[in-house]
């Protein structure tokens, strides 16, 4: 009796994940299969995180890069992901609006949880988005980007702040969208 709900999603989870995401009941219901076989615990640790990330960039370094992303899913912060953070996760970073997907970048950028954004949180985001960057495409980038540095920097003179202030969500999230290139600098989507 105490095993039943590991089984089977909880009706309470499922109509939270459809009302926060695109996912049909059908659509969870397989997700939810699929990842009660890869992680049987019911929960994702940052170590099997960090694997799954290292197969979508088998040719760069991913490790401090997934930390973060993990650190960002991790809403109840009790380092492991379980389905509903996964979900939210997987809903945000692939099918989300502009908007939501910005919200999730900036609880990316705010590397001590404090609401704010600094000029060194930026420069160590950037860090790790550039380890994700292979060699050979390091090379194709633009010379105001092409180390962490100059991205952090490039990124940092978007929001009009000094190197010591903070960036609130908001600012974030406008400074961005004013800013097309500012997307490129926050992210990095290898080429298919």
């Amino acid at each position: 009796m105490g095993n039943a709900k590991s089984s089977a999603m909880s009706k309470e989870i499922l109509e939270d994940l459809k009302l926060n995401t695109k996912f049909s009941e059908d659509e969870l219901a397989q997700w939810y299969e699929n990842f009660q076989k890869q992680c049987p615990s019911g929960r994702i640790t940052p170590d099997e995180f960090k694997k799954i990330y290292e197969r979508f960039f088998p040719e760069s370094d991913a490790a401090s890069y997934s930390q973060h992303v993990f650190r960002s899913f991790d809403t109840n912060d009790d380092g492991t992901l379980d389905f509903k953070e996964y979900i939210i996760a997987l809903h945000m970073t692939s099918t989300g609006k502009t908007e939501r997907k910005l919200e999730w970048a900036f609880s990316l950028f705010d590397v001590d949880k404090n609401g704010y954004i600094t000029k060194s949180e930026v420069g160590e985001i950037c860090q790790a988005i550039f380890k994700l960057i292979p060699k050979e495409a390091q090379e194709d980038l633009p010379e105001d980007a092409n180390t962490a540095e100059k991205r952090a920097d490039k990124l940092w003179s978007y929001f009009n702040k000094k190197d010591n202030e903070r960036l609130a969500e908001g600012e974030f999230i406008q400074g961005v969208l004013d800013n097309e290139d500012a997307i490129h600098l926050i992210q990095y989507e290898p080429k298919k």
